[in-house]
């Protein structure tokens, strides 16, 4: 299939695939005669592969290091569990993260709390 096609089956732009394709998440196309491109359901496949992992919340390059797994073990397991490795340490960091801005609403909280204090003794000494 041309581009064109592939673009409209799988939901994206000829942006995207040349991009994905610049960036090796796709596979550089076929070129017949006058230069056209031409891709088969591999293609297709690996741009439905990368919108699901995308919907996961991967980023392209964590994409980029677990989509060929997928395509190699025909089980999926071994891109699973890449995914699986990645998700984990997302919560990971996002724990931390969630634990950082904790302690700093607190200290907001405290900063605002003194903030009125300070502007309620002002308001009293004049």
């Amino acid at each position: 299939m041309q581009i064109g096609e592939l673009a409209q089956r799988a939901g994206v732009s000829h942006r995207t695939i040349h991009y994905y394709e610049r960036i090796g998440l796709l596979k550089p196309a076929e070129r017949e005669g006058a230069g056209y491109r031409y891709y088969d359901d591999t293609s297709y496949q690996r741009l439905e592969k990368i919108a699901a992992l995308k919907r996961l919340g991967l980023s392209l390059d964590e994409i980029a290091a677990v989509i060929d797994l997928y395509f190699e073990d025909a089980s999926g397991i071994k891109g699973k569990e890449k995914v699986l490795r990645i998700l984990e340490a997302q919560i990971a960091k996002t724990d931390a993260q969630l634990t950082e801005l904790t302690a700093f609403r607190r200290d907001l909280e405290s900063n605002i709390a003194r903030m009125k204090s300070l502007i309620d003794q002002a308001r009293r000494t004049d």
